[in-house]
């Protein structure tokens, strides 16, 4: 084997990088995304925090319609569901550990190291819960919040009532939330099941070209994302909904079609326009609801992936048109999910045996020990906002924490720009209300645009509402700027660079179990069977297979995007071995086509050939495991090149040549 020292290489004529310019990882936070401004979030977010202001003026009391506005802010960010069910979790839940919080740090206010030692205590707690998923990252967030916020600043007595006023305002934010419910109903969850149908009408279209990479990646998302609102909808409802039913057979039955396109893929020309358009009609006929009689004009099929394609297809319009759902013999392609409770006692059970808990717990509870320490020995005024920094930089589920650090500190600073603004033209009183309207407006839709605008949205809210309970004014600003600095300082040097596992990626381990997955994905494909009830049951552990496989390595993605905004060892490795991650991807779409191409006539593989290309990857996941970075080795491709495999050989031999192991 040999290696090769890496350099960088500028083509003749480009000019050589501005070494004054920011870095690349840190111009990834900076710039902008394209998602869509959400405007009836917009709208709401607006209602929810300018009314308690509003009605707290009117009865004389701004400081508890400060409060109750706090509260709104909670519910504003923490909705970010589609569907309803999902939405009242995701505001309720955690609105319920946020009124927990703040009645803990309003029961310690002004006890010095008693308030240091329960704020630490809070701290490994949120920590540990916020490992279980979504609504627990979020409970767990404003269970620590508002336990700073209590402990930090003074409080109505006795001590439920800021706890019944921060509820209140999430309650406010629930309701505004479920108008639309008797009108909606189970629309988001009609409208994710036909963006899958339209994700996967645009990865037929570009079947052939360039561009179906991305396309079929962008199926495997609108897959995951419809599976997770149909399944936990019906985790959730008692017995067989005949439209839950037909939303989940509208999605099992999009698989097969699923299946064959990287078999239509790598036939390498165009399908006939007739397809998509077919696939795009099936997904309107999804949304609307439309059932009946339906036929399809489509092109008569020559090869085995168009024949895969035209019974896929066909049988989805079926399905989709059918007048009564089948409420029995529905499988799941991933499996029903457990029920709550069984679920919440396995989340309690893996986060007390998680040793990623753990460690993200005591580093979290370190930092704000450290915070709280720090503020109780050094007069720093309104010192909770110290700690504030520290919770809000420090979630690794949100992001890389040395690039939140800086996006933070950047964010506050523009922030305060125009909270200063604020703070010294307008009037305290009645023109409150409006400025929050427009404030709190902005927090969506700044929100869909990165975490540097977040911050820069959120700010301004929190120090107009904290000078309606404080009535420091404009003298509120500098302090502010100095404790969010002094709290990205504590989050990067006890949070960041004390823990090795933050700035030394180990997704290289994520990444060699993905690639043993999919090896176990080719054995199960054309693995032997011995009846037809055999074939049933082979069928369907491959489509689950796959199925998680492509989740897996969805997540994967995730956390090397992640990794590249880190600086650099981090992201620099994250990004050599980013080629890997799509060569992994390309040998389970391979092996997907393989198999569609056997189901419709073509000659299956030998064992041997089977058991030939795991060993090569299980041999490539040992590799990639005992690889700091990849070594480029060209490899040629094994096998017959007649064999229905030779595309796999093809797509292992490139990943190989990507990752080898070093000596």
């Amino acid at each position: 084997m040999t290696t090769e020292r890496r350099t960088e290489h500028i083509p003749p004529g480009r000019p050589r990088p501005n070494p004054l310019a920011p870095p690349t990882w840190l111009l990834a936070g900076l710039r902008p995304t394209s998602a869509p401004v959400p405007w009836a979030a917009v709208l709401r977010a607006g209602v929810a925090l300018s009314v308690p202001l509003a009605v707290g003026f009117a009865l004389d009391e701004p400081q508890y319609g400060a409060l109750v506005s706090m509260g709104a802010l909670s519910g504003v960010i923490g909705d970010t569901a589609d569907a309803y069910r999902m939405r009242v979790l995701n505001i309720a839940v955690p609105q319920f550990f946020g009124a927990v919080g703040v009645a803990l740090g309003t029961l310690v206010f002004g006890h010095g190291w008693l308030a240091v030692g329960v704020l630490t205590l809070i701290a490994l707690v949120s920590g540990m819960i916020s490992s279980i998923g979504t609504v627990a990252s979020v409970s767990g967030l404003l269970l620590l919040l508002n336990a700073v916020v209590g402990a930090g600043l003074p409080m109505p007595r006795p001590w439920w009532i800021a706890p019944l006023l921060l509820g209140a305002g999430g309650l406010f934010v629930l309701a505004l939330t479920l108008l639309g419910w008797p009108l909606r109903g189970r629309r988001p969850e009609r409208a994710a099941v036909a963006a899958a149908y339209r994700a996967l009408a645009d990865s037929l279209e570009a079947a052939g070209g360039p561009a179906y990479e991305d396309r079929r990646r962008e199926v495997t998302l609108a897959l995951n994302h419809a599976y997770d609102l149909v399944l936990g909808r019906r985790a959730r409802v008692h017995g067989r909904s005949p439209s839950l039913v037909r939303m989940l057979a509208q999605l099992n039955v999009l698989i097969p079609l699923v299946e064959a396109a990287p078999a239509a893929h790598l036939r390498r020309r165009p399908l006939p326009a007739e397809v998509p358009v077919a696939v795009r009609e099936l997904a309107d006929a999804v949304e609307e609801g439309r059932t009946g009689s339906h036929t399809l004009v489509l092109p008569a099929p020559h090869s085995q992936s168009e024949r895969a394609i035209d019974a896929a297809l066909r049988h989805a319009a079926a399905i989709v048109h059918l007048g009564e759902p089948e409420t029995h013999n529905v499988d799941d392609r991933l499996g029903r999910p457990a029920a709550l409770r069984v679920r919440a006692r396995r989340a309690v059970r893996d986060m007390m045996l998680s040793s990623a808990s753990w460690r993200y717990g005591l580093r979290l509870a370190l930092c704000i020990g450290l915070a709280q320490s720090l503020v109780s020995l050094i007069e720093v005024e309104r010192s909770y906002w110290v700690a504030l920094t520290v919770t809000f930089v420090l979630k690794p589920d949100f992001g890389s924490v040395f690039s939140r650090a800086l996006l933070r500190a950047l964010g506050t600073a523009a922030g305060l720009v125009l909270a200063a603004a604020v703070l010294a033209e307008v009037p305290r009183g009645w023109w409150d209300v409006p400025v929050m309207f427009a404030l709190a407006a902005l927090i969506p839709a700044f929100s869909a645009k990165g975490y540097a605008f977040q911050t820069a949205a959120i700010t301004p809210v929190i120090l107009l509402l904290s000078d309606l309970l404080n009535h420091q004014g404009f003298d509120l600003i500098r302090p502010r700027l100095l404790d969010s600095l002094i709290g990205c300082a504590i989050t990067l040097l006890a949070g960041y660079l004390l823990w090795p596992e933050s700035w030394r990626t180990r997704l290289g381990d994520r990444l060699a179990d993905s690639v043993d997955d999919a090896a176990r994905y080719v054995e199960r494909s054309f693995a032997p069977v011995a009846d037809e009830a055999a074939v049933r049951v082979a069928r369907q552990a491959r489509l689950q297979a796959r199925r998680r496989i492509y989740r897996d390595l969805s997540g994967v993605r995730s956390e090397f995007q992640r990794a590249l905004t880190e600086p650099p060892p981090t992201g620099a490795r994250a990004a050599a071995w980013w080629p890997l991650v799509v060569a992994v991807e390309r040998i389970v779409d391979a092996t997907t086509a393989a198999r569609v191409r056997v189901n419709h006539g073509a000659e299956p593989p030998a064992a041997e050939e089977v058991e030939r290309i795991a060993r090569e990857l299980r041999g490539l996941a040992e590799g990639v495991r005992s690889s700091v970075t990849p070594i480029r080795v060209d490899v040629p491709p094994a096998g017959d090149a007649s064999s229905v495999l030779s595309p796999v050989h093809q797509e292992v031999a490139a990943a190989r040549a990507i990752a080898q192991p070093s000596r």
